[in-house]
């Protein structure tokens, strides 16, 4: 039972890698069908009102879509905290997800977010999203100039859960439509949530039982 104990933290690592390797792929996919500038196609179809009367939501579509693949896989390589035989890898690999997401993604998340589908709480949930994105990944920047690394990692974490919004929002949707076919803009309106809240409070259960 100790020995299983032990081992938690490397099958959780394996099942991690695997499972956002698989996503990863997924979402590349999906960003690959804005390439070349398209205003027509997935997503943009059904935001046909913002593309024509908001000429700066496409702008501020585009930057989110094309740096977010980037945040994902830099934070990805930067929350493994290796190196790969490579000088300061993981500190370069952070760099670039913090400059990245606090400079374009999260700033353009919260633009998006006042757009969004669904209710009024939808877009409240995107904006609250967009805010926290930013704040943890500030924290984490904070605490890594003060070499406060166990808090540092602890915000990296926080901010990676939020990041992981973009996977897990895809991943909630596809299982309410299996499952229940609902309306949808309720659709829209429960993934704004669901996207997000869990995976922070994952992360929380998992800071404070020390597992990460």
């Amino acid at each position: 039972m100790l020995l299983v104990k032990k081992n938690i933290p490397s099958i959780l690592k394996i099942l991690f890698t695997i499972g956002f390797g698989y996503f990863f792929w997924l979402m590349l996919k999906i960003t690959l069908e804005y390439i070349p500038l398209k205003t027509e196609v997935s997503f943009l179809m059904i935001k046909q009102t913002e593309v024509i009367n908001r000429p700066e939501y496409l702008w501020f579509f585009y930057t989110h879509v094309y740096m977010s693949i980037f945040i994902l896989l830099s934070g990805f390589l930067a929350i493994l905290r290796k190196n790969f035989g490579l000088k300061n890898f993981h500190r370069n690999s952070g760099k670039v997800y913090i400059f990245l997401l606090l400079i374009f993604s999260a700033p353009s998340g919260v633009y998006m977010g006042c757009f969004a589908n669904g209710n009024v709480f939808s877009k409240i949930s995107f904006i609250i999203l967009g805010s926290l994105w930013w704040f943890t990944t500030f924290r984490a920047y904070q605490f890594a100039r003060q070499k406060k690394f166990k808090q540092h990692k602890q915000w990296m974490w926080r901010s990676f859960a939020l990041t992981l919004s973009a996977i897990t929002l895809r991943m909630w949707k596809v299982i309410i439509v299996y499952f229940f076919h609902p309306n949808p803009m309720d659709v829209y309106e429960i993934i704004a949530w669901m996207g997000w809240v869990p995976n922070i409070l994952l992360i929380e259960y998992l800071i404070t039982k020390k597992i990460i």
